[in-house]
């Protein structure tokens, strides 16, 4: 085993029993969506995630990590952040085996982070949205889900709308898959689909394989709305009836694309209009 370096976090207790509370705390909020919900926390898996985090002051409830990790180059800056930040009461050391047995990641950095899970409320709005967004309708997949919130982040769209059928933006396997662009959005979650249009005031475009609105051909020089839908029935009727909808050519004459790819190639298509025509 890798000697950990000398530092307060060294002389630390080693948890080695998986009846710990934080342990047990750390398993569930990884493993069931009830428990994050009931919990209102979730967890961050890597340093990547945590310095996201700590970047956008999200600061951490609790840390655990292996004694073997205390050790580990790319734990160091985070270690010294932590201790900056006066956290070092909320920092749990636990045995390497007691901590592969919680773990959802493979082999790695063996740190997380529990953390309150950040929460918006659209009712609590003063006026309409009138930059862009995006609507995600009842998209169930995590990757998918996390793709989708990791491109907008990248084309500088902010607002982001989960319908009550969609996977939890805050959730650890969504959140690996948006390698933490969650901490650069207002995120709104659980909204009634009928409810989603009402507080908006810029055209809604929604992606569909039954229209011949080239997505090439629309005017996106505009904020817009965009709304993906369900991996295997789209959009839902009572948001497709007040969209324009739009289909990306397939010239090979494949059913559908995947819809974190078909969200990509619409929000990179405005952008393109907008700032590199």
């Amino acid at each position: 085993m890798t000697s950990a370096p000398m530092h307060k976090f060294s002389n630390y207790p080693v948890i080695t029993s998986d009846k710990n509370p934080t342990v047990k705390l750390a398993k569930a909020l990884l493993s069931q969506s009830r428990q994050r919900k009931k919990a209102g926390q979730t967890v961050l898996e890597g340093v990547h995630l945590i310095d996201a985090a700590l970047a956008k002051d999200c600061l951490p409830e609790q840390l655990l990590i292996s004694y073997t990790a205390l050790s580990h180059p790319d734990v160091q800056p985070l270690l010294l952040l932590i201790g900056e930040r006066n956290l070092d009461n909320r920092f749990t050391v636990i045995s390497d085996s007691i901590y592969e047995s919680i773990r959802t990641l493979g082999s790695g950095v063996d740190i997380m982070a529990i953390i309150d899970t950040p929460h918006h409320d659209l009712a609590q709005l003063k006026s309409p949205i009138t930059s862009d967004c995006l609507i995600l309708n009842d998209i169930q997949d995590n990757g998918n889900v996390g793709t989708l919130l990791r491109t907008a982040a990248a084309v500088g769209i902010e607002t982001i709308i989960c319908t009550t059928g969609t996977a939890q933006a805050w959730s650890p396997k969504t959140m690996r898959a948006g390698m933490g662009a969650q901490f650069e959005l207002t995120i709104y979650e659980g909204v009634a689909a009928d409810e989603v249009l009402a507080y908006l005031r810029l055209p809604v475009f929604a992606t569909s394989s039954h229209t011949d609105n080239i997505i090439y051909q629309q005017n996106l020089n505009r904020p817009v709305a965009w709304v993906m839908g369900h991996e295997g029935q789209g959009v839902c009727d009572e948001i497709m009836q007040a969209a324009t909808p739009v289909t990306l050519p397939q010239p090979n004459g494949q059913e559908s694309l995947n819809v974190g790819i078909a969200g990509a190639l619409c929000m990179y298509e405005a952008l393109r209009q907008r700032d590199y025509a």
